[in-house]
Order: structure tokens, then sequence, then C-alpha cells
């Protein structure tokens, strides 16, 4: 991907172990503390969020539908997320503590709804960057850019699966015929290809300069949530916003119907996604509805410090459905483990 601020200033090492990477969800809303439905504050190391959905349903007695989740989170991190149990009656086998090798209930409430997919406000990291080779002065010149001017908002290597196989493995079902089974499979197949087409028409941005820029005809988002609005006039105040980080312009997520930009914004996308019209034409022969993605990602509560001279710690906050590793990816090179 090109990169917005020159490339990586040297290389790091990252999850040296899951402990150097940490996440925690952040809720957008307070429990109501009643209700059908257990809602779940779980700490994991060293287990996926699906095998632990897998593990509740056990545990309270439930099929596995009654688990649900708002987003995935890497097995190879400690990771602090929320699920829901839909369970009317008590379960005192969901009580917090121990669940088993790497797995915690942190705390246990009752909720009037399940936790629904993306239903986050957003993400805090804790990430331990290990043997860094870039000079202290350059990365924290570097990070001050990003505290002030954010980061283009690639999808992260991981929507991709290992090597890009994802990709493969759409282009061999949309394409090809190849036969997949299962919904969720599915789904993820189609994530991948849509994000793909997206980081192609944010990297396009980034080299004409504009992925931070906000234009006439744009479709811009409002940080932090999933609307949009079309610009007809960019004005002082707009600009201002824009500026803030408050405004960010957005990318497609193609598909069918939904609201696209016009003018040069319009023509640069159409270039760019006419590389691939047969994905683009299975994707709107499965009925997927288009959408946008803010090409901005601002990280926010952005802090640093080096515990180690070679040891760079960073603290931030992402919104719902962003990647560490693309603002890491600014930075520095990091071969993870």
């Amino acid at each position: 991907m090109i990169r917005a601020f020159g490339g990586p200033l040297g290389k790091a090492r990252l999850r040296a172990c899951p402990e150097d990477f940490r996440v925690d969800e952040i809720l957008p809303f307070r429990p109501s503390g009643g209700g059908e439905h257990c809602l779940l504050q779980i700490r994991k190391r060293g287990w996926t969020t699906e095998a632990v959905a897998r593990l509740l349903a056990s545990q309270a007695g439930v099929a596995r539908g009654a688990v649900s989740f708002a987003g995935l989170k890497d097995r190879h991190a400690v990771t602090t997320q929320w699920f829901s149990v839909h369970a009317p009656k008590p379960c005192p086998a969901l009580a917090p503590g121990c669940l088993d090798d790497g797995l915690e209930v942190v705390s246990a409430t009752r909720n009037a709804r399940k936790l629904r997919r993306g239903a986050l406000s957003g993400n805090r990291f804790s990430l331990l960057m290990r043997n860094v080779s870039a000079p202290r002065r350059a990365v924290e010149r570097r990070l001050l850019a990003i505290a002030r001017c954010g980061v283009p908002n690639y999808f992260g290597p991981q929507r991709f699966g290992r090597g890009g196989r994802n990709l493969q493995q759409a282009r061999a079902w949309l394409l090809d015929g190849e036969p997949v089974r299962g919904r969720t499979v599915r789904g993820l197949l189609i994530s991948a290809v849509r994000s793909d087409l997206f980081n192609r028409v944010l990297a396009r941005r980034v080299a004409a300069g504009s992925w931070d820029v906000v234009r006439p005809g744009e479709r811009a988002a409002l940080d932090g949530t999933g609307s949009h609005f079309p610009v007809e006039v960019l004005d002082a105040a707009l600009r201002r916003r824009v500026v803030q980080g408050d405004v960010h312009p957005t990318g497609p997520l193609p598909g069918v119907e939904g609201d696209g930009p016009r003018g040069e914004v319009a023509t640069l996308e159409s270039e760019v996604l006419s590389e691939e019209p047969e994905l683009l034409g299975a994707l709107a022969q499965r009925g997927v509805r288009a959408d946008r993605r803010p090409l901005r990602l601002m990280p926010r509560r952005l802090a640093w410090h080096w515990p180690a001279p070679d040891t760079l710690s960073l603290e931030f906050t992402l919104t719902a459905g962003a990647y560490a590793t693309t603002v890491v990816a600014e930075i520095l090179d990091t071969a993870e483990e």
C-alpha cells in the first residue's frame, strides 16, 4: 500500500508475545442492568472469538445462536471484549472468574437486548514494539504528525487472510464458480473483495495527496459514525471541521444502490473500480448493498513512551472497524510473530 508519510522509518518486532498486543472494546451504551440477556466482559488470550462463543453456549446450556458478540478479536493477543447470552434465567456458570486457561469473565450484568455485530464505539489498543531500529526523534515526529493529521484508513492484511488466501478463494468462488459452504464464510469472502477494492481507491487518493481532503461532490463522513452526506459547497466551516478531523472524505465499499460521489471524485473511483468489472458484477448479482467508509482514520488519545531504548509502547483509541496495524504501518515495518 502507498503510505502517506513516506514509508516506515525502520523495523520493529510486534507481538513477540500476546501481551504485546492488547485490545479493549468500548461499548457505546450503558447496560440496562435487567432483561433476558446476560452481558459478559471477557478477557481472552490464545482464543478465537468464535471458540469463546461456543464455550459460553456450552456453559450456559444454550444453543450457539443464543450467544452474540460485537466484533472479532485476534487470537494472538490479550483482548477484552463483550458477549451477550440469551438466558432469561440466572447463569451461575457465567459469574465473574476463570472460565478456562486463558479465559476470564471480568464482569457480568444483564441487558434488555442482545449485543449486535458492530455495536461498538471503538477499541483501545496498547501495543509494545520491540527491537525498534528507527531513531527515536524521527519516530516521535511521525507520531506527532499522525496525531495531527491521522492516517489512511486501509483495511489491514488480517482482512484478506494469510497470504491473501481470502481474496484468492473469493475470486475462485465469485468468478470461477467454485463452491463455498456456509453463510459466514461467504460473508468473509465478499468483505475481503470489497475491502480490497476500497484499499485500491484509497491508495489512488493517497498517491494524489487527497486522502485527507474533502472535495466538492464528495460523500463526507462524520468521525466515529456510520453516516455520510453529500458535499455541495466546501465552505470555511466545513474546511475547518476537516482540518480538525471531525469530517472525512469517503471511499466505496462496492455493491448495488447506495449513494456515491459526483464529479472528479466519482471519475477517480470509476477508473479504479473499472479494473475489476467481473467482481463488481458478481457483487451486484448477489445483491450486496453499496456503502461508504472514511478514507482517513484519526487515532484518538495517542500516547507513547520508551520502556527501553529500543522498545516503543503505544496507546490509542480507534473507531470500530479500524486496524491498529494500519497506524503502525505508517511508522515502522513490523515482522509479526
